[in-house]
């Protein structure tokens, strides 16, 4: 085993975990989210998308919320952009990184994005290619990396293929998403095995949904392969709009909590990222999905002076 002492965390939570929400979160609170985020010690969180509003409603006031934040130098907040106008509004926000986003089947693609891979991949070229040039760091996304709502079973080699036309863009790094949840950990670590043939493990980030319950054992999984970049969001916020059945991702406390009593560094204050997971489930009005959040919550309770 190869398993990396310090693992970056991408906090999906702001963008991949509020989309999906139907009522409007007010831009104060997104704000309010990430700022407490960033008091938690996440240094990578993706704060919002230029997509299209009329697809992604939720989306709409990206612009609005990044002005309002005023991050430390240390922080990188990014936003996944489909085209090259999404890519002037991120560079106009003062964006350090962007995000495009890709899918393993024809099908996926076509329902996601209107367009089949090869399609989408001739559309990112110039975003890509732009975004390099204006000194941005550009992440690509692989959605359905373990499976399909509409095709069922992905090859792991269409995901290795596309992992390095993506790579070979101008992505820096290169997040396997199993969008809707399906996969396990020994497939998980077949995934990385067969992309690691063609990228190094340096650019693989990972990016899994909780739907069956085995999101954090297939991120172990694969942190044993030397994956050292995870994909979580708070409170396990979030599901993907355009992928039936897909449940939240997996909570970033949880994901800390593992790491932790692993002995693996991540440098996120797992007290202070509960109380940004309570401060948005309490605006959402819902409960955290976190496990590790309930029980520490829990327990803080039974040991409150009365």
């Amino acid at each position: 085993m190869s398993i990396p002492q310090r693992i970056r965390i991408v906090e999906v939570g702001p963008r991949d975990g509020l989309q999906n929400e139907s009522a409007t979160v007010r831009v104060e609170t997104k704000v309010a989210l990430i700022e407490r985020l960033v008091a938690a010690g996440l240094r990578d969180i993706e704060a919002g998308s230029f997509v299209s509003a009329k697809r992604v409603p939720q989306m709409a006031d990206t612009k609005a919320v990044l002005a309002r934040l005023r991050t430390p130098e240390h922080v990188r907040l990014s936003a996944l952009v489909p085209n090259m106008r999404g890519l002037e509004e991120a560079l106009a926000c003062g964006l350090r990184g962007v995000a495009v986003f890709a899918a393993a089947t024809e099908r996926f693609s076509k329902e996601n994005i209107g367009c089949s891979i090869a399609g989408s991949l001739a559309r990112y070229a110039p975003v890509v290619e732009a975004a390099v040039a204006a000194g941005l760091d550009v992440r690509g996304y692989i959605s359905c990396a373990l499976g399909c709502p509409y095709e069922g079973e992905v090859a792991p080699r269409a995901v290795a293929t596309l992992a390095r036309d993506l790579a070979a863009l101008g992505c820096r790094e290169i997040s396997l998403g199993d969008t809707i949840g399906v996969g396990a950990p020994l497939e998980a670590r077949r995934l990385v095995e067969q992309v690691g043939r063609d990228i190094p493990l340096s650019q693989i980030a990972v990016h899994f949904h909780d739907t069956f319950g085995q999101a954090l054992a297939n991120i172990f999984a694969c942190v044993e392969m030397g994956v050292a970049s995870v994909d979580s969001s708070v409170a396990g916020l979030g599901g993907c709009p355009f992928a039936p059945g897909a449940s939240g991702n997996v909570a970033t406390e949880d994901v800390v909590y593992m790491f932790e009593r692993s002995g693996i560094e991540t440098g996120v204050d797992l007290a202070a990222l509960i109380d940004a997971g309570v401060f948005i489930c309490e605006r959402l009005g819902r409960e955290t999905q976190s496990r590790a959040a309930r029980a520490l919550l829990a327990r803080r309770r039974r040991e409150r002076p009365a």
